[in-house]
């Protein structure tokens, strides 16, 4: 297919500079309007890709692995088809299609289902309710450190068997791994600096070496002292290379903290900016299941994921081409106004609600959705009965990056009730 100048001319959703000021809403707007399915040129010498900007097409690709796969190119911007070591060295669950897929997730799978994951619920309440009377003692917090990042690093270690003393070093690791555009968390950026000498590393990082050695050491001692965790699971597995092992945890890692993290800091910040919702929330605490996921579509963690066409198709009437990338944007699917009624404004009560921020569907449905949707619950829960209101008490800093939606700094203010 003959590509000539992108199909959005003037519209930049990819400069990580600008996702470090803002979300750029107002250009998903436009080409959800006029461009859904809009061909982007690539500045670093990629080969473009299509953005798919409504929620209808993007669901239409989450469901259709056969077309659209995660295996081919994998599902992150940068062209690994062109690199088939790094793209081996790289693989995780993410990049593979069913049957591979499956026999990887199957692994771990029970021990992410919504039965599974309600036993976590006391806990869950414990580590909230200790990270929100720490922010209430402080007045005047950074809600990012004190409740954002603390809680879901929490439990997500004692999910995976981390041990408490091992948690923040590992999630430094991790959060250098995948914040690698932003100055503040990574040494080497990926878009300005050289990081080939990396390339068989995720995310290109280096940092990815630490984590890998930690999940060998916390492996070789699970072997041996095997306990109810899921790296427990994994280390008694004939069924991975050290290699798949390696990736596997470090994914978890990352998705089972990234998601929550924001999904709250975001939330709170929408609180504050929402007051009313709070106070119906309180009033009205029936509302909790509608309030946790209408938090977590307007926090929108994931920006995008990206699949390859494997055979000639079209979406919305646009011709897809064997081999072309295609994007999903997860955050514009989100506030799409077709699916949506009042997208910008929070509505804790909104229902239906058919947000993406698990994926649109299919085999790579997030593993950790249950895991996610009780951490925001208990959050509410315990903010409506604990938290009169919240007030913003400075510029929210945003993570540089166009890969996920983030705040590195919340300055608030919190009330007791």
């Amino acid at each position: 297919m003959s590509r000539g100048k992108p199909s959005a001319p003037g519209i930049q959703i990819l400069d990580n500079d600008i996702w470090a000021k803002r979300i750029p809403h107002s250009e998903f707007a436009a080409l959800r309007a006029e461009s859904p399915v809009s061909w982007f040129d690539e500045p670093d010498g990629n080969s473009g890709f299509w953005a798919i900007t409504r929620l209808d097409d993007l669901v239409a690709v989450h469901r259709d692995h056969r077309t659209f796969s995660s295996q081919v190119g994998g599902t992150e911007l940068e062209e690994l088809e062109k690199d088939p070591e790094a793209r081996e060295a790289r693989r995780t669950m993410l990049e593979t299609d069913p049957p591979e897929h499956t026999r990887i997730r199957k692994l771990v799978s029970r021990s992410f289902t919504r039965r599974a994951i309600a036993h976590w619920e006391s806990t869950a309440k414990t580590l909230v309710a200790e990270s929100i009377d720490q922010a209430l003692l402080d007045h005047q917090t950074d809600f990012v450190e004190t409740v954002a990042r603390r809680f879901p690093i929490q439990m997500i270690s004692r999910l995976l068997g981390v041990p408490d003393r091992d948690a923040e070093q590992l999630f430094h690791w991790a959060d250098a791994v995948v914040y690698h555009a932003d100055p503040d968390f990574s040494e080497l950026l990926y878009d300005k600096d050289d990081t080939d000498p990396y390339r068989l590393l995720p995310f290109r990082s280096p940092t990815s070496v630490k984590v890998f050695e930690f999940a060998q050491r916390l492996a070789g001692e699970k072997a041996k002292h095997p306990e109810a965790d899921v790296v427990s699971i994994l280390a008694a597995s004939e069924d991975l290379t050290a290699q798949e092992f390696q990736t596997f945890f470090l994914l978890l890692v990352i998705a089972g903290n990234e998601t929550t993290r924001h999904s709250l800091s975001h939330g709170a910040l929408a609180l504050a900016e929402f007051p009313d919702q709070l106070d119906r929330l309180r009033g009205d605490p029936s509302l909790i299941s509608t309030a946790t996921e209408e938090i977590l579509r307007w926090a929108s963690p994931q920006i995008h994921f990206r699949r390859t066409a494997v055979c000639e198709t079209e979406l919305a009437g646009v011709p897809i081409a064997v081999g072309d990338k295609v994007v999903t944007w997860y955050i514009s699917a989100n506030y799409d106004e077709r699916a949506f009624v009042d997208p910008y404004t929070l509505d804790l009560g909104r229902n239906p609600n058919p947000h993406v921020t698990f994926g649109g569907g299919g085999p790579h449905f997030c593993l950790g959705a249950w895991m996610a949707r009780l951490e925001v619950k208990v959050f509410l829960e315990e903010v409506m009965t604990r938290v009169g209101r919240i007030r913003l008490d400075g510029e929210p800093q945003r993570i540089r990056s166009n890969f996920i939606n983030g705040l590195k700094h919340l300055p608030l203010t919190l009330e007791q009730v």
